[in-house]
């Protein structure tokens, strides 16, 4: 089937859940109006539809293939990306200063979101050079922002992130390989770099790699590790690729799902590299672009769940199977007029459009930290931004996987044969909970650093902002007042929790750490929950006013069954979290 961006929700939330009137009053985007981000979306989604969709399926398929050390891309990619670059999309939420189009976060997000629900292999190439342009906004010298930093953001050059070896996977710690100073003031990088998502291709002219290493006398573990950017080809001073550098594709991994995209084995054979900021700080400068791809991974976990249930929508209204449990017809029907069919397919674009409408929440909340005038403002929603990260990254690429197995399932036996097409997005989703930090490791971070740090301030006070949207639900219709009762059940719920985690992490870690992924799941479901109860809110107004019914009386339904059947799982998370640590612990595996 074809693909339908989903351009009119994504300006919904940004209008109305990314604070864009706050986000646009800041000066980074004066002047900025709604409808020069609508007009942007609207027409990368019309280039996704018609030029990145169709390579999908076809480039699944026939995959990436290694030949004499050069990567080979399916049919049709190379040509894609050279479009994609001359019409400017990869500079979409990239500084002016050096070539960007400057747009707010939360049309970036959009923008991620679309490429990525058109073709997830083909988008993971600009995901990581966006999180590349992100690590040298932040730790790159003048001179090193000076040379890379417009190729960069044009796509004209793409970005990579070299972490792990085969010895350290998360654990980074162990990790290898060697910088050794240079009289030039370069770095000779040696070691081995595993799965390394497009490591190796020619779409581009250049690679940029961001390479963790540690130099001689650095001291041990994660406080050891430095980074280090060392190009595919090195550039002059004038800014021209010329000579291969010494790192060289070793391999492109088998792998069960995004097949197109070549995940390769680097070796680093003395390549020359340049230092980024101070030596021994890497991994501090690293997490810039770790958390960059943590929440652009967020986003393809929305993606894959947009692509899996317009696909199942769509054969549900085709696939005429049985007559009405009801017996309103003798004749066999659509399967969308069955009971559990409905079920399930509600299921798929609730889950969606809550971890949608999270994501645009947390972008406004990005900008917030980034560009508020005063280091208060700014520190303030760094705390709150930083907190939604991992519930982006580990609630929507689990609800990703979940919606693209519940499509296979609304395909019945269909759903099982890959020339439906529905098998390639449950593979393609499987990756998304893994890489760039598994769930637990982001478990692990909301629990220690944006819980157990700061005694839960930061939690309590996300759930003071659900208890305001609470009050005005209370003052609204009778499908408000009911969302606003779920919605106070989960938030309560919540903060149970929270102050649970925050006095078991200093008692017995084992136990908070132990509850930590069944915390996240609890915290998405309540954060995405109560975006579109703010969604619902502002459905009805504009029902009111008489904008669009078809479309907000959909989003009124969305939030009303979320709330429902859904927001309603954080008793049982909270129950297992209150309750459950004994028989965990005490296990015997």
């Amino acid at each position: 089937m074809t693909f339908d961006a989903p351009v009119k929700d994504m300006i919904f939330n940004i209008q109305h859940l990314a604070g864009w009137s706050e986000v646009t009053s800041l000066p980074a985007y004066d002047g900025l109006e709604l409808e020069d981000a609508a007009a942007a979306l609207t027409e990368l989604a019309r280039f996704t539809v018609e030029e990145i969709a169709p390579l999908n399926a076809p480039g699944d398929q026939s995959g990436a293939r290694l030949e004499n050390g050069r990567v080979i891309l399916p049919d049709g990619f190379t040509e894609a990306y050279g479009k994609f670059v001359e019409m400017g999309w990869q500079s979409l939420p990239h500084p002016e200063d050096f070539g960007g189009q400057g747009l707010p976060r939360a049309v970036g997000a959009a923008a991620t979101e679309m490429l990525n629900a058109a073709n997830m292999s083909f988008a993971l190439c600009p995901l990581l050079t966006d999180g590349a342009v992100e690590a040298l906004l932040t730790a790159g010298s003048e001179e090193t922002k000076a040379i890379y930093l417009e190729n960069l953001v044009s796509g004209k050059w793409t970005g990579t992130m070299n972490l792990t070896e085969p010895q350290a996977g998360s654990d980074l710690a162990l990790l290898r390989s060697r910088a050794e100073r240079q009289d030039d003031g370069s770095y000779a990088i040696t070691g081995t770099k595993i799965f390394i998502t497009y490591g190796e291709h020619d779409m581009a002219e250049n690679t940029i790699h961001l390479v963790l290493a540690r130099t001689p006398d650095a001291p041990a573990g994660v406080k050891g590790i430095s980074l280090f950017l060392v190009p595919k080809y090195m550039v002059s001073s004038d800014g021209t690729p010329g000579t291969r550098n010494a790192v060289n594709c070793a391999s492109i991994e088998h792998k069960l799902g995004i097949t197109a995209s070549p995940t390769a084995v680097l070796n680093f054979e003395g390549a020359t590299g340049f230092l980024i900021g101070e030596e021994n700080s890497g991994l501090r400068y690293m997490f810039e672009m770790m958390n960059s791809a943590r929440y652009a991974v967020g986003l393809q976990g929305v993606a894959i769940a947009e692509r899996a249930y317009q696909q199942a929508v769509s054969f549900a209204r085709e696939r005429i199977q049985s007559s009405p449990v009801d017996g309103s017809s003798r004749e066999a029907v659509a399967i969308i007029n069955h009971p559990d069919v409905r079920r399930m397919l509600m299921r798929m674009r609730a889950v969606t459009e809550g971890g949608r409408a999270m994501a645009a929440f947390t972008a406004g909340w990005q900008d917030l930290a980034k560009h508020s005038a005063s280091s208060d403002d700014r520190a303030a929603a760094t705390a709150i931004s930083e907190f939604l990260t991992p519930l982006v990254k580990g609630f929507c690429t689990e609800m990703g996987v979940v919606v693209a197995s519940t499509g296979v399932q609304v395909h019945g036996g269909m759903g099982f044969i890959e020339e439906t097409g529905a098998a390639q997005h449950y593979r393609d989703a499987r990756i998304l909970p893994i890489y760039e930090g598994t769930t637990a490791i982001q478990a692990n971070d909301l629990v220690g650093r944006k819980t157990l740090r700061d005694g839960g301030e930061t939690a309590l006070r996300l759930a003071g902002m659900i208890a305001q949207t609470e009050t005005d639900l209370a003052q609204g219709s009778a499908e408000a007042k009911s969302v606003g009762a779920r919605l106070s059940d989960a938030r309560q719920a919540f903060e149970s929790v929270v102050r649970h985690m925050a006095a078991t992490g200093k008692e017995d870690p084992k136990a908070a750490f132990g509850a930590g992924v069944p915390y996240l799941m609890l915290a998405g479901n309540l954060v995405a929950g109560w975006q579109l109860a703010r969604s619902l809110m502002a459905a009805e107004t504009a029902l009111q006013a008489g904008e669009d019914p078809a479309f907000m009386q959909a989003k009124i339904a969305t939030a009303r069954f979320y709330a429902d059947h859904i927001l309603i799982d954080v008793g049982a998370q909270a129950d297992r979290i209150l309750k459950g640590s004994d028989s965990l612990l005490a296990a015997v595996l």
